[in-house]
Protein backbone atom coordinates (compact mmCIF):
# COMPACT_ATOMS: atom_id res chain seq x y z
CA UNK A 1 0.00 0.00 0.00
CA UNK A 2 1.08 3.47 -0.19
CA UNK A 3 1.10 6.80 1.85
CA UNK A 4 -0.27 10.18 -1.04
CA UNK A 5 1.44 13.36 -0.60
CA UNK A 6 -0.70 15.86 -2.47
CA UNK A 7 1.77 19.16 -2.35
CA UNK A 8 0.75 22.92 -3.34
CA UNK A 9 -0.94 21.40 -6.28
CA UNK A 10 -2.87 23.87 -9.04
CA UNK A 11 -4.93 23.20 -11.61
CA UNK A 12 -5.62 26.29 -14.10
CA UNK A 13 -7.60 25.81 -17.30
CA UNK A 14 -7.10 28.87 -20.04
CA UNK A 15 -9.61 31.51 -20.64
CA UNK A 16 -11.03 30.84 -23.63
CA UNK A 17 -12.18 33.91 -26.55
CA UNK A 18 -11.28 36.75 -23.94
CA UNK A 19 -12.98 34.87 -20.38
CA UNK A 20 -10.91 34.75 -17.63
CA UNK A 21 -8.95 31.58 -16.73
CA UNK A 22 -10.57 29.23 -14.31
CA UNK A 23 -9.01 27.92 -11.17
CA UNK A 24 -10.82 24.69 -10.71
CA UNK A 25 -7.88 23.85 -7.87
CA UNK A 26 -6.35 26.28 -6.05
CA UNK A 27 -2.82 25.09 -3.99
CA UNK A 28 -4.50 22.06 -2.13
CA UNK A 29 -2.35 20.54 0.23
CA UNK A 30 -3.23 17.32 2.44
CA UNK A 31 -1.74 13.90 3.07
CA UNK A 32 -3.12 10.39 2.64
CA UNK A 33 -1.41 7.67 5.35
CA UNK A 34 -0.97 4.57 4.33
CA UNK A 35 -3.64 2.15 4.59
CA UNK A 36 -6.44 5.21 4.86
CA UNK A 37 -9.40 5.95 3.25
CA UNK A 38 -9.96 9.56 2.45
CA UNK A 39 -12.97 11.11 0.97
CA UNK A 40 -13.20 14.25 -1.16
CA UNK A 41 -16.45 15.85 -1.17
CA UNK A 42 -18.29 18.56 -2.09
CA UNK A 43 -20.81 20.50 -4.50
CA UNK A 44 -19.97 20.06 -8.02
CA UNK A 45 -17.10 22.18 -9.81
CA UNK A 46 -15.46 21.95 -6.51
CA UNK A 47 -12.43 20.68 -8.04
CA UNK A 48 -12.54 17.45 -6.45
CA UNK A 49 -12.81 14.80 -9.22
CA UNK A 50 -9.86 17.24 -10.94
CA UNK A 51 -7.92 16.54 -8.03
CA UNK A 52 -8.23 12.67 -7.85
CA UNK A 53 -7.62 12.63 -12.17
CA UNK A 54 -4.62 14.38 -11.49
CA UNK A 55 -3.48 11.88 -8.75
CA UNK A 56 -4.71 9.32 -11.77
CA UNK A 57 -2.31 11.16 -14.30
CA UNK A 58 -5.91 12.20 -16.62
CA UNK A 59 -5.28 15.34 -15.89
CA UNK A 60 -2.36 17.51 -16.23
CA UNK A 61 -0.76 19.35 -13.15
CA UNK A 62 -0.33 23.06 -13.94
CA UNK A 63 1.62 23.84 -10.66
CA UNK A 64 2.53 21.45 -7.87
CA UNK A 65 3.45 18.17 -7.22
CA UNK A 66 2.10 14.64 -6.00
CA UNK A 67 3.96 12.53 -4.37
CA UNK A 68 3.42 8.29 -3.90
CA UNK A 69 5.81 6.50 -1.41
CA UNK A 70 7.65 9.68 -1.24
CA UNK A 71 8.32 9.51 -5.12
CA UNK A 72 7.34 12.35 -7.05
CA UNK A 73 4.67 11.21 -10.31
CA UNK A 74 4.22 14.15 -12.08
CA UNK A 75 5.88 13.23 -15.04
CA UNK A 76 5.02 9.20 -14.61
CA UNK A 77 2.34 7.74 -17.15
CA UNK A 78 -0.75 6.87 -15.33
CA UNK A 79 -0.40 3.04 -16.71
CA UNK A 80 2.95 3.16 -14.37
CA UNK A 81 1.78 4.87 -11.13
CA UNK A 82 0.85 1.33 -9.87
CA UNK A 83 -2.95 3.26 -9.01
CA UNK A 84 -6.55 1.32 -9.98
CA UNK A 85 -9.56 3.51 -11.07
CA UNK A 86 -13.04 3.23 -10.51
CA UNK A 87 -14.82 5.18 -12.27
CA UNK A 88 -18.53 6.74 -12.10
CA UNK A 89 -20.09 4.46 -15.19
CA UNK A 90 -18.41 1.63 -14.43
CA UNK A 91 -16.06 1.65 -18.04
CA UNK A 92 -16.56 -2.09 -18.87
CA UNK A 93 -15.81 -3.87 -22.14
CA UNK A 94 -19.61 -5.01 -23.07
CA UNK A 95 -18.32 -7.49 -25.92
CA UNK A 96 -16.03 -9.09 -23.19
CA UNK A 97 -16.92 -11.42 -20.49
CA UNK A 98 -16.98 -10.96 -16.32
CA UNK A 99 -14.04 -12.44 -16.69
CA UNK A 100 -12.11 -11.34 -19.52
CA UNK A 101 -13.33 -7.39 -17.77
CA UNK A 102 -11.35 -8.75 -14.67
CA UNK A 103 -8.88 -9.97 -16.50
CA UNK A 104 -7.93 -7.45 -19.55
CA UNK A 105 -5.27 -5.79 -17.44
CA UNK A 106 -3.54 -8.81 -16.15
CA UNK A 107 -3.16 -10.02 -19.68
CA UNK A 108 -1.54 -6.58 -21.00
CA UNK A 109 0.96 -6.92 -18.77
CA UNK A 110 2.05 -10.32 -18.93
CA UNK A 111 0.54 -11.86 -15.95
CA UNK A 112 1.10 -15.82 -16.39
CA UNK A 113 -2.70 -17.42 -16.98
CA UNK A 114 -3.03 -19.40 -13.70
CA UNK A 115 -1.95 -16.33 -12.04
CA UNK A 116 -4.59 -14.61 -13.45
CA UNK A 117 -7.08 -17.30 -13.00
CA UNK A 118 -5.97 -16.91 -8.85
CA UNK A 119 -6.74 -13.28 -8.71
CA UNK A 120 -9.39 -13.17 -10.57
CA UNK A 121 -11.20 -15.91 -8.67
CA UNK A 122 -9.70 -14.68 -5.47
CA UNK A 123 -11.56 -10.87 -6.31
CA UNK A 124 -14.86 -12.81 -7.61
CA UNK A 125 -15.13 -14.65 -4.20
CA UNK A 126 -14.44 -11.41 -2.31
CA UNK A 127 -17.07 -9.15 -4.46
CA UNK A 128 -19.82 -12.31 -4.43
CA UNK A 129 -19.62 -12.57 -8.38
CA UNK A 130 -19.47 -16.75 -7.57
CA UNK A 131 -22.32 -17.16 -4.90
CA UNK A 132 -25.45 -18.05 -5.41
CA UNK A 133 -25.09 -17.32 -9.60
CA UNK A 134 -21.38 -17.48 -11.10
CA UNK A 135 -21.60 -14.18 -13.10
CA UNK A 136 -18.07 -14.51 -14.56
CA UNK A 137 -18.83 -15.73 -18.10
CA UNK A 138 -21.83 -13.19 -18.24
CA UNK A 139 -21.95 -10.10 -20.32
CA UNK A 140 -21.98 -6.47 -18.95
CA UNK A 141 -25.67 -5.88 -20.55
CA UNK A 142 -26.59 -9.32 -18.33
CA UNK A 143 -25.72 -7.52 -15.22
CA UNK A 144 -27.74 -5.15 -12.69
CA UNK A 145 -26.20 -1.97 -12.09
CA UNK A 146 -24.69 -2.91 -8.58
CA UNK A 147 -23.37 -5.98 -10.34
CA UNK A 148 -21.57 -3.79 -12.68
CA UNK A 149 -19.83 -2.00 -9.87
CA UNK A 150 -18.85 -4.79 -7.97
CA UNK A 151 -16.87 -6.01 -11.43
CA UNK A 152 -15.08 -2.39 -11.80
CA UNK A 153 -14.08 -2.69 -8.30
CA UNK A 154 -12.90 -6.50 -8.86
CA UNK A 155 -11.02 -5.41 -12.03
CA UNK A 156 -9.49 -3.00 -9.55
CA UNK A 157 -8.36 -5.30 -6.95
CA UNK A 158 -6.86 -7.76 -9.14
CA UNK A 159 -4.32 -5.64 -9.81
CA UNK A 160 -2.78 -5.14 -6.46
CA UNK A 161 -2.58 -1.68 -6.80
CA UNK A 162 -0.37 0.64 -4.63
CA UNK A 163 -3.87 2.59 -4.09
CA UNK A 164 -7.21 2.59 -5.29
CA UNK A 165 -8.96 5.86 -7.03
CA UNK A 166 -12.77 5.65 -6.63
CA UNK A 167 -14.40 8.87 -8.98
CA UNK A 168 -18.72 9.00 -7.44
CA UNK A 169 -18.69 5.20 -8.52
CA UNK A 170 -22.35 5.21 -6.61
CA UNK A 171 -23.81 7.88 -8.24
CA UNK A 172 -25.46 6.28 -11.04
CA UNK A 173 -27.03 2.93 -8.29
CA UNK A 174 -30.85 3.04 -6.82
CA UNK A 175 -30.77 4.56 -3.07
CA UNK A 176 -31.09 0.59 -2.28
CA UNK A 177 -28.21 -0.52 -4.29
CA UNK A 178 -25.75 2.60 -3.23
CA UNK A 179 -26.92 1.81 0.29
CA UNK A 180 -25.24 -2.15 0.00
CA UNK A 181 -22.44 -1.04 -2.29
CA UNK A 182 -21.05 1.77 0.36
CA UNK A 183 -20.86 -0.72 3.24
CA UNK A 184 -18.80 -3.20 0.82
CA UNK A 185 -16.61 -1.37 -0.39
CA UNK A 186 -16.38 -0.25 3.72
CA UNK A 187 -15.74 -3.91 4.34
CA UNK A 188 -13.06 -4.18 1.31
CA UNK A 189 -11.40 -1.21 2.70
CA UNK A 190 -10.71 -3.23 6.03
CA UNK A 191 -10.44 -6.52 4.21
CA UNK A 192 -7.27 -5.49 2.12
CA UNK A 193 -5.96 -3.32 4.09
CA UNK A 194 -5.54 -0.52 1.60
CA UNK A 195 -5.10 3.33 0.44
CA UNK A 196 -8.13 4.34 -0.86
CA UNK A 197 -9.11 7.97 -2.21
CA UNK A 198 -12.92 8.46 -2.80
CA UNK A 199 -14.69 11.25 -4.38
CA UNK A 200 -18.34 12.32 -3.83
CA UNK A 201 -20.86 14.97 -3.98
CA UNK A 202 -23.20 12.65 -1.37
CA UNK A 203 -22.50 14.25 1.91
CA UNK A 204 -23.89 10.69 3.93
CA UNK A 205 -21.16 8.48 1.95
CA UNK A 206 -18.14 10.67 2.88
CA UNK A 207 -19.34 10.58 6.63
CA UNK A 208 -20.28 6.60 6.81
CA UNK A 209 -17.11 5.68 5.07
CA UNK A 210 -14.01 7.77 5.41
CA UNK A 211 -11.47 7.87 7.84
CA UNK A 212 -11.04 11.79 7.02
CA UNK A 213 -12.68 13.87 4.90
CA UNK A 214 -11.48 16.64 2.74
CA UNK A 215 -14.17 19.24 2.47
CA UNK A 216 -13.93 21.17 -0.67
CA UNK A 217 -15.33 24.35 -2.35
CA UNK A 218 -14.67 26.54 -5.27
CA UNK A 219 -11.24 24.57 -5.58
CA UNK A 220 -10.21 25.24 -2.42
CA UNK A 221 -9.65 23.02 0.96
CA UNK A 222 -12.26 24.08 3.27
CA UNK A 223 -11.36 21.77 5.98
CA UNK A 224 -9.93 18.15 6.71
CA UNK A 225 -10.95 15.72 9.71
CA UNK A 226 -11.99 13.03 10.56
CA UNK A 227 -16.25 12.72 10.00
CA UNK A 228 -17.41 13.57 13.72
CA UNK A 229 -15.32 16.54 13.93
CA UNK A 230 -16.71 18.07 10.82
CA UNK A 231 -20.03 17.73 12.21
CA UNK A 232 -19.47 18.90 15.87
CA UNK A 233 -16.85 21.57 15.12
CA UNK A 234 -16.60 22.78 11.68
CA UNK A 235 -14.79 25.13 10.04
CA UNK A 236 -16.86 27.85 8.66
CA UNK A 237 -20.42 28.68 7.57
CA UNK A 238 -20.00 26.19 4.70
CA UNK A 239 -19.04 22.80 6.06
CA UNK A 240 -21.24 23.25 9.05
CA UNK A 241 -24.35 23.77 6.16
CA UNK A 242 -22.83 21.06 4.05
CA UNK A 243 -22.20 18.28 6.54
CA UNK A 244 -24.97 16.71 8.22
CA UNK A 245 -28.86 16.20 6.68
CA UNK A 246 -30.60 17.91 7.76
CA UNK A 247 -27.85 21.04 7.68
CA UNK A 248 -27.19 23.19 10.43
CA UNK A 249 -29.84 25.92 11.26
CA UNK A 250 -28.02 29.48 11.06
CA UNK A 251 -29.43 32.23 13.37
CA UNK A 252 -27.90 35.78 12.86
CA UNK A 253 -28.27 38.18 15.89
CA UNK A 254 -26.20 39.90 18.13
CA UNK A 255 -24.64 39.11 21.83
CA UNK A 256 -25.79 41.41 24.08
CA UNK A 257 -25.24 41.86 27.67
CA UNK A 258 -27.49 40.61 30.60
CA UNK A 259 -28.44 42.02 34.00
CA UNK A 260 -26.68 38.77 35.23
CA UNK A 261 -23.28 40.01 34.04
CA UNK A 262 -23.40 37.07 31.09
CA UNK A 263 -24.33 37.61 27.59
CA UNK A 264 -27.34 37.10 25.75
CA UNK A 265 -28.11 36.05 21.90
CA UNK A 266 -30.71 38.38 20.23
CA UNK A 267 -32.37 37.41 17.13
CA UNK A 268 -32.32 39.76 14.25
CA UNK A 269 -35.42 40.09 12.58
CA UNK A 270 -37.28 42.16 9.93
CA UNK A 271 -39.64 45.39 11.57
CA UNK A 272 -42.63 44.35 12.95
CA UNK A 273 -41.17 41.24 14.09
CA UNK A 274 -40.52 39.79 17.43
CA UNK A 275 -37.13 38.28 18.40
CA UNK A 276 -35.91 35.42 20.50
CA UNK A 277 -33.84 36.29 23.39
CA UNK A 278 -31.80 33.59 24.96
CA UNK A 279 -29.13 33.38 27.30
CA UNK A 280 -25.84 31.92 27.46
CA UNK A 281 -23.75 30.16 30.61
CA UNK A 282 -21.53 32.00 31.97
CA UNK A 283 -18.23 29.83 30.51
CA UNK A 284 -19.43 30.65 26.92
CA UNK A 285 -20.48 34.55 27.73
CA UNK A 286 -16.47 34.72 29.09
CA UNK A 287 -15.02 33.47 26.03
CA UNK A 288 -17.10 35.40 23.79
CA UNK A 289 -16.85 38.45 25.60
CA UNK A 290 -14.67 40.29 22.84
CA UNK A 291 -17.96 39.62 20.78
CA UNK A 292 -20.00 41.94 22.81
CA UNK A 293 -22.68 44.24 21.27
CA UNK A 294 -21.55 42.64 17.69
CA UNK A 295 -23.44 40.81 15.40
CA UNK A 296 -22.58 36.66 15.15
CA UNK A 297 -24.37 33.55 13.85
CA UNK A 298 -25.67 31.08 15.82
CA UNK A 299 -25.09 27.64 14.52
CA UNK A 300 -27.44 24.46 16.08
CA UNK A 301 -27.68 20.95 14.72
CA UNK A 302 -31.54 19.84 14.78
CA UNK A 303 -31.22 17.35 16.94
CA UNK A 304 -30.13 20.22 19.37
CA UNK A 305 -33.44 22.24 19.31
CA UNK A 306 -35.62 20.45 21.89
CA UNK A 307 -39.38 20.47 22.15
CA UNK A 308 -40.27 21.80 25.07
CA UNK A 309 -41.57 18.08 26.76
CA UNK A 310 -37.89 17.57 26.54
CA UNK A 311 -36.52 20.68 28.21
CA UNK A 312 -36.94 22.82 30.65
CA UNK A 313 -35.76 26.73 31.11
CA UNK A 314 -35.96 29.09 28.97
CA UNK A 315 -37.56 28.44 25.30
CA UNK A 316 -38.27 30.17 21.82
CA UNK A 317 -41.21 29.81 20.55
CA UNK A 318 -41.43 28.75 16.54
CA UNK A 319 -44.58 28.82 14.31
CA UNK A 320 -44.67 24.70 12.73
CA UNK A 321 -44.59 24.96 8.97
CA UNK A 322 -43.93 21.43 7.70
CA UNK A 323 -43.94 18.15 9.74
CA UNK A 324 -42.06 15.07 8.18
CA UNK A 325 -42.32 11.73 9.69
CA UNK A 326 -39.10 9.79 9.12
CA UNK A 327 -40.41 6.90 10.98
CA UNK A 328 -37.53 6.49 13.77
CA UNK A 329 -37.98 10.16 13.67
CA UNK A 330 -39.46 13.52 12.65
CA UNK A 331 -38.43 16.25 11.19
CA UNK A 332 -40.20 19.32 12.25
CA UNK A 333 -39.36 22.75 9.97
CA UNK A 334 -40.34 25.63 11.96
CA UNK A 335 -40.42 29.29 11.65
CA UNK A 336 -39.22 32.14 14.13
CA UNK A 337 -39.02 35.78 14.16
CA UNK A 338 -36.25 35.63 11.32
CA UNK A 339 -35.16 32.87 10.50
CA UNK A 340 -36.47 29.17 9.69
CA UNK A 341 -35.20 25.91 11.42
CA UNK A 342 -35.61 22.47 11.83
CA UNK A 343 -35.93 19.95 14.84
CA UNK A 344 -35.05 16.40 14.26
CA UNK A 345 -36.82 14.61 17.34
CA UNK A 346 -38.00 11.21 18.18
CA UNK A 347 -41.33 12.32 19.59
CA UNK A 348 -44.48 11.71 16.99
CA UNK A 349 -47.22 13.99 18.60
CA UNK A 350 -46.60 17.06 15.61
CA UNK A 351 -48.76 15.83 13.11
CA UNK A 352 -51.16 18.36 13.83
CA UNK A 353 -49.20 21.70 14.67
CA UNK A 354 -48.92 22.83 11.45
CA UNK A 355 -49.15 26.16 11.47
CA UNK A 356 -49.41 26.21 15.45
CA UNK A 357 -46.87 27.66 17.65
CA UNK A 358 -44.34 25.11 19.57
CA UNK A 359 -41.87 26.18 22.32
CA UNK A 360 -37.99 25.23 21.47
CA UNK A 361 -35.36 24.48 24.07
CA UNK A 362 -31.79 25.00 22.24
CA UNK A 363 -29.13 23.02 23.65
CA UNK A 364 -26.26 25.90 23.51
CA UNK A 365 -23.74 23.81 25.06
CA UNK A 366 -23.98 22.29 21.50
CA UNK A 367 -24.00 25.85 19.85
CA UNK A 368 -21.30 26.90 17.09
CA UNK A 369 -21.01 30.48 16.90
CA UNK A 370 -19.36 32.27 13.39
CA UNK A 371 -17.93 35.75 12.52
CA UNK A 372 -20.44 37.00 9.80
CA UNK A 373 -17.87 38.63 7.58
CA UNK A 374 -15.20 35.95 7.68
CA UNK A 375 -17.83 33.09 7.95
CA UNK A 376 -15.13 31.44 10.25
CA UNK A 377 -15.90 29.94 13.16
CA UNK A 378 -15.23 31.75 16.28
CA UNK A 379 -13.47 29.64 19.10
CA UNK A 380 -15.03 29.27 22.17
Amino acid sequence: MAKVLIENLYKIYPGEKGRPEKVAVDNANFEIQDREFMVLVGPSGCGKTTTLRMVAGLEEITRGAIYIDGKKINEIPPKDRDIAMVFQNYALYPHMSVFRNMAFGLELRGVPKNEIRHRVDAAAKTLGLLEPDNLLERKPKALSGGQRQRVALGRAIVRNPKAFLFDEPLSNLDAKMRVETRTEISKLHRKLNSTMIYVTHDQTEAMTMADRIVVMRYGKIQQIAAPLELYHQPANLFVAGFIGSPPMNFFTGTLTASRQGTLDFIEKVPAGQTPFRYPLSAETSRRLSSRQDREVILGLRPEHLHPKSLTSGVTLEATVEVVEPMGAETFVYLRTGGHTCICRTTQIEFMDLEGKKLNLGPDLSRAVFFDPQTEAAIPV
